[in-house]
């Protein structure tokens, strides 16, 4: 049996003794004759014995182990048969063991994992998911291995830290695996063979048809998805204009939502503030979308997966998805402070352009999160100011908050939202690249525009605009010169001002704008942070003026 030797089971005899003892309900009155002995406290008490023995005896050798074996499977089957479901034991982890044995037991962890999950036991537990996992590697179902792994980590299965732990072995593992079979099977492919690239419209209806079809059992087993085949049945419908659904009530999963204002609206989606069960200080929002899309839903449970615990909160969150036959809702954690766009409109409001140290503050936030992004295969495609929520630290930024290359803390400058144009290359055969416009005026990419093959471009293009609005209140155009060697070099047609850190600046726009589709740009994207970290760090008065900056724009948002 694969789980043997991973679930021990412990009986606890001088405790339960001590318990018996000591219960009132145990106490025999002195009144009373009892000829037959009471039930004992813990039913399944005698169970753990005999699976006790059963596995030493497997312990010792051949000689007893068919015996040993029967036992043990007559004795899980008999205990799950009795006490499987027992409110008594609900969260008892030496049940799950028991059930864990069970599944091994008649060699069908499918259908055991099926019964919990319909009774809604032991979701919560890591053990389950690290088990089950096992279970399926040891039958070479290695991929569907990794799928029961990022389910218990989207349910946030404790204890987390060792699920995810897990996990990351079990991934360096599957690496190892994958590499040393490709060495063995495949060809060396001679000088004169040239792979052809595999190219894909990621954002294509067929594409995103079939994607959608090879995750819907995925989708089903993450936390917070909630699927019905019927059209919503509100009082209110959500497809209704939105002067008519603005302070409206709309309940969804027996919890109420009012509606108190639209944010942003896009061509198939409306996003709403609203607060929960009456509760004004309990905001969220909701994304309603015509026609139902849970593809967001999805990549947000993949950023729950795949990024780390410090990094994560720069992504957004969502808390659950209802789909329906006519319309999807998603519910999403609610910041107050707007856009990044908000930001650089209100310095052009004022005829003025964001300070330079903001623009470094935020290009290094920006970084990051790509830097995050593509080194777990994952490109947002809509990269723009409208999509990232201003956020402020709850204490003001120091020198420390700039070295090294990992965050000290949670605190973070933006929140990278609306993931409905999300490619998880996971998903796609391995060295693809993909053509078609993201069609999101002035935010095509070079290649995009040159109907060339790309991939991570389409997010660092997009940071460019981003850097060069800031810096100058204006989208970028660029120019295209010639090489010696034939090709081009682009460069944004805008000079920068003198007293500007002129290098830095070049730095990043002749990198990025230049950048090859060829594997990930993480290392690249992490040297330019680091560059623009150091310049920071380089003067202490930087950091005390990027702090003013951002109080100041804080305290102009708020009252705007």
């Amino acid at each position: 049996m694969v789980l043997l030797e991973r679930t021990p089971l412990v009986v606890p005899e001088a405790a339960a003794a001590a318990a018996a003892a000591s219960s009132p309900l145990r106490r025999p009155s002195p009144r009373v004759l009892r000829e037959v002995p009471p039930p004992p406290l813990d039913p399944i008490l005698p169970y753990l014995r005999s699976i006790n023995k059963a596995m030493d005896e497997l312990r010792t050798g051949p000689k007893f182990e068919a015996a040993a074996l029967d036992r043990l499977k007559i004795c899980v089957t008999e205990c799950i048969d009795k006490y499987g479901d027992d409110y008594q034991y609900s969260t008892d982890p030496r049940l799950l063991k028991i059930w864990i044995l069970y599944a091994d037991a008649i060699g069908d962890f499918d259908k055991a994992y099926k019964q919990l999950e319909e009774k809604r036991m032991f979701l919560e537990h890591a053990l389950l998911y690290d088990a089950y996992a096992l279970f399926l590697f040891s039958k070479g179902k290695v991929l569907e291995a990794g799928k029961v792994y990022e389910v218990g980590i989207s349910r946030k299965a404790e204890p987390f830290d060792h699920l995810k732990k897990m996990h990351t072995i079990f991934l360096k593992h599957l690496e190892k695996i994958v590499e040393e079979a490709d060495a063995d099977a495949q060809p060396k492919p001679s000088k004169i063979q040239k792979k052809e690239p595999i190219l894909l419209d990621p954002w294509s209806e067929s594409t995103m048809n079939n994607l959608l079809e090879n995750i819907n059992v995925d989708l089903k087993k993450f936390a917070g998805y909630h699927k019905s085949n019927k059209v919503y049945h509100g009082k209110v419908p959500l497809t209704s204009p939105q002067n008519v659904l603005r302070n409206k009530v709309i309940e969804l999963g027996g919890r109420k939502y009012q509606l108190k204002g639209s944010p942003g609206t896009g061509a198939f989606a409306k996003v709403y503030k609203a607060s929960v069960d009456g509760n004004t200080e309990d905001l969220v929002a909701l994304k309603i979308q015509k026609p139902p899309f849970p593809w967001e839903f999805y990549m947000y449970r993949q950023l729950d997966t795949r990024v780390s615990d410090i990094e994560r909160p720069s992504f957004g969150y969502t808390h659950e998805v209802h789909v329906y036959a006519d319309v999807s809702v998603l519910v999403c954690d609610y910041l107050p402070y707007g856009t990044l766009l908000d930001v650089i409109n209100s310095h052009l409001v004022l005829e003025r352009h964001m300070d330079e140290v903001l623009c470094i503050y935020y290009t290094i936030e920006m970084l990051r999160m790509l830097e995050t992004l593509h080194s777990v295969g994952i490109i947002h495609g809509d990269f723009k100011p409208d999509n990232m929520l201003v956020c402020y630290p709850s204490g003001e930024i120091t020198d420390e908050t700039f070295k090294g290359e990992t965050r000290s803390e949670r605190n973070q400058g933006l929140c990278l939202v609306d993931w409905g144009r999300g490619i998880d290359l996971n998903l796609f055969p391995s060295g693809a690249e993909f053509y078609g416009d993201c069609r999101t005026s002035g935010f095509s990419c070079v290649e995009m525009q040159e109907q060339r093959a790309w991939t991570f471009q389409a997010d660092t293009y997009g940071l460019c605009v981003i850097a060069h609005m800031m810096l100058h209140g204006t989208q970028m155009s660029i120019q295209k010169t010639p090489r010696p060697d034939g090709s081009y070099m682009y460069q944004p047609t805008t000079p920068f001002k003198r007293y500007w850190n002129v290098e830095l600046w070049k730095n990043l726009f002749s990198t990025l704008l230049n950048a090859t589709s060829n594997g990930s740009d993480a290392a690249v994207l992490r040297s330019l942070r680091m560059s623009f970290q150091e310049y920071l760090c380089s003067n202490r008065q930087l950091v005390g003026k990027l702090n003013q900056q951002l109080a100041k724009q804080k305290t102009s948002l708020c009252l705007s």
